[in-house]
Formats: C-alpha cells, sequence, structure tokens
C-alpha cells in the first residue's frame, strides 16, 4: 500500500475496507485500532495532515453491523476541501484527523446501511451493506460509496444456473445502493462506488469451457441422495481428474490459467456488471482475478481451491464520474486501474487501486449549484 502511494503520491487518497476486524472479529477487532495507528502515524503518509476514518466496529449491534472500514487522507498541498454533512444539508471545510467509530450511527458526514436480512435469507450474520461519503475538491462534488455484497454460498448451487441465483442477489443490493444513492432527499452528484462486489465468473459457463471434454461424476449423500461433488475427468488420458467440485471446493488441475495474461481469456465470463452498463462504468481490466488468494504467507501468487478465481473487487464509476477524470492529450499513462501487491501475501483478496487526475474545473459548470466556496 505504501508503495503505491510513493509512487502515485495522490493529494487525495480514498481505502476502503470490508470484514473489518476479519471473519472472527469478536476475538481479532482489538487489532484494528492498532493497525489505523500505524497507518495514520506512518511515514508514508506523514504529508497527508487531515484524515477521516469510519470504522464499523460495533459487532454488538447486529442489526446495524457491516464490519466496513473507510479511511480519507488529505495532502497538505490540498487546499479547499469540504465535506457534506447529510443531516444539515451543507458543506463543512476538513480540517485535522478524526477517527469515527462507535458513533457511526449519529455521525451526520455519512449514511451506512446494512442490507436487509431477507435479501440472504440462508445468512442471517451476514455483515453486507455500504457506507457513502460525499466530497467537494475546487467544486467538482462526488460521493465515494464503500460496498460489501453478497457472496457465493455453496459452488454446487452456483454452477446449477446461468446466471446463478447468488448473482441474481447481487443485482438486487447492488441496485438497492445505486438508488438509494441517486434519489430525491440530496443532490444528485458524481460517484465512485468501490470495494467488494463479490462478482464471481457465470461458474456454469466456466465450468463447461474449462472442462469441454471431461465426463462427468456425481457423487450423492447416501442419506438425502443429495448432490455432494461433482468431478469431471478427461475422456482420455487415463480419464485424469480435471475439475473436483464441491459446496467449498474448486479444484482445477491447472490454476495457470487464472494467471496467464492476467487471466484475460476468462474475462468473458465476468457479466456481471453488465446489467448496470447504463448506470456504471469501469475502466478495463488489465489484473487477474483478485480472489480466493493463499491466506500462506509465503504464497503470495497462489489461488485457494476454494472458489473459482474472480474479480470480486472492483472500482466503479456513474458515467459522469468517468467525465471527471482526466484524459491526457498526450497518451501519458495518468490513468491506472491495477492491483496491490501481486506478490504478496495480502489476504484472501487481493486489493486493487484506481490512481487518475481530476481535470481542472470538471465541476465549474454546475459550480454555482454545489456553492463550495460558501460552505462553513
Amino acid at each position: 500500500l505504501f508503495q503505491v502511494v510513493h509512487a502515485h503520491k495522490p493529494h487525495f487518497m480514498a481505502l476502503h475496507c470490508q470484514e473489518f476486524g476479519g471473519k472472527n472479529y469478536e476475538a481479532s477487532m482489538s487489532h484494528v485500532d492498532k493497525f489505523v495507528k500505524e497507518l495514520l502515524s506512518s511515514d508514508a503518509m506523514k504529508d497527508y495532515n487531515r484524515a477521516r476514518v469510519y470504522l464499523d466496529e460495533n459487532y454488538k449491534s447486529q442489526e446495524h453491523f457491516t464490519a466496513l472500514g473507510s479511511f480519507y487522507f488529505l495532502h497538505e498541498s490540498l487546499k479547499n476541501i469540504y465535506q457534506f454533512d447529510f443531516k444539515a444539508k451543507k458543506y463543512k471545510k476538513v480540517t485535522g484527523k478524526e477517527i469515527y467509530s462507535d458513533t457511526l450511527e449519529s455521525t451526520p458526514m455519512l449514511e451506512k446501511e446494512k442490507f436487509p436480512q431477507d435479501y440472504f435469507p440462508e445468512c442471517k450474520w451476514s455483515r453486507k451493506g455500504f457506507i457513502r461519503t460525499r466530497w467537494c475538491i475546487t467544486d467538482c462534488a462526488f460521493d465515494l460509496v464503500n460496498i460489501h455484497l453478497f457472496h457465493d454460498a455453496s459452488n454446487l448451487i452456483a454452477w446449477e444456473t446461468s446466471p446463478s441465483v447468488y448473482s441474481g442477489i447481487r443485482h438486487k443490493a447492488l441496485g438497492y445502493v445505486l438508488d438509494r444513492i441517486v434519489d430525491q432527499r440530496f443532490e444528485k452528484v458524481s460517484y465512485f462506488v468501490f470495494g467488494d462486489f463479490n462478482f464471481r465468473l457465470d461458474a456454469k459457463a466456466v465450468v463447461e469451457t474449462l472442462c469441454a471434454k471431461a465426463t462427468m461424476q456425481t457423487i450423492r449423500a447416501a442419506d438425502t441422495n443429495e448432490v455432494v461433488k461433482l468431478i469431471f475427468r478427461e475422456s482420455d488420458n487415463d480419464r485424469k481428474v480435471m475439475l473436483q467440485l464441491e459446496k467449498k471446493l474448486f479444484d482445477y488441475f491447472n490454476q495457470d490459467v487464472f494467471r496467464d495474461n492476467n487471466g484475460t481469456a476468462l474475462l468473458e465470463f465476468d457479466r456481471e456488471l453488465s446489467v448496470f452498463k447504463d448506470r456504471l462504468y469501469e475502466l478495463d481490466i488489465s489484473f487477474p482475478p483478485s480472489y480466493p488468494y493463499s491466506e500462506d504467507s509465503s504464497q503470495g501468487k497462489q489461488y485457494m481451491n476454494t472458489r473459482c478465481p474472480a474479480w470480486c473487487d472492483r472500482i466503479l464509476m456513474s458515467h459522469s464520474a468517468k467525465e471527471l477524470i482526466l484524459k491526457s492529450e498526450n497518451d501519458e499513462k495518468i490513468v491506472i486501474y491495477d492491483h496491490i501487491g501481486p506478490n504478496v501475501c495480502m489476504g484472501d483478496h487481493k486489493p486493487v487501486f484506481l490512481s487518475f487526475r481530476i481535470a481542472a474545473g470538471a465541476g465549474k459548470p454546475i459550480a454555482n449549484v454545489h456553492k463550495c466556496c460558501v460552505v462553513q
């Protein structure tokens, strides 16, 4: 992370985290404060003299707990940056460093919501939801939304239909967020939505492609007759096992297909965003699937054999936000969309980042609407 900060030297930096405290948050949430203090006091961040940190750590409030963490760092050279107060409906100048954790529900500087329980009834404990903040830099206003959508609970169920039932659940939840951030309560502005969308490849199509010449063996539970395992074997070649599929097993014999050329050959099966093409834009993906990486610290490039690798972690934006991003006249690569730590173990998800410049005066045509120059 610090290497990326050093390389790109952003004036405004937004860092969105999901599953803060980890899966075993009751035992591990105590480590969060140390992480935050280390981040804020590090040499790499010493030129960022203003910060806002929002941590949803209150796991005892199950009906509200999202385990989301949103960090915003402002470089000392950046003048006149404002944050929106959703309660007062006006912008306030950002000064100093502030951390909010136990008081997120009452903080007017953000909107936080956990998805309704009936969206994903088989996971009552789900922490999925979103946090939204709004910012204004030199008359250019935009929302930054930290999002965590629902996962695939079973590889076997995901494989049954195309698109999968889980894809439909994510579609519903993302649609809910997009409707929410452009509703009538506040002025419409450009927005960036980034986090763990849990987007998966079309499992049925992927398996049919990877195992096109294989024969399938179905294994059922003796007591319930329920399918518990699928084994795909080559028709010849001593019936070599190509893929084993269980609820939480996706063991394909050749992981290189997901890494070679950044997994580009599989991008055609990354279809979940297509439903939102009229509402969301994404730069071309040129990094390998961001999940599920091995959590063995010596295996930075290795995928776990639990799920089909997929581009779960994304940075998406409204079409108006796309227009804010500065496009270079001499094709110099100013806009960069990539992953962090390709060779380093960073947990089961590999973080992604988007680096860009906002065009000078990008918000000026509607500056009289934002009135950023007269805020308190």
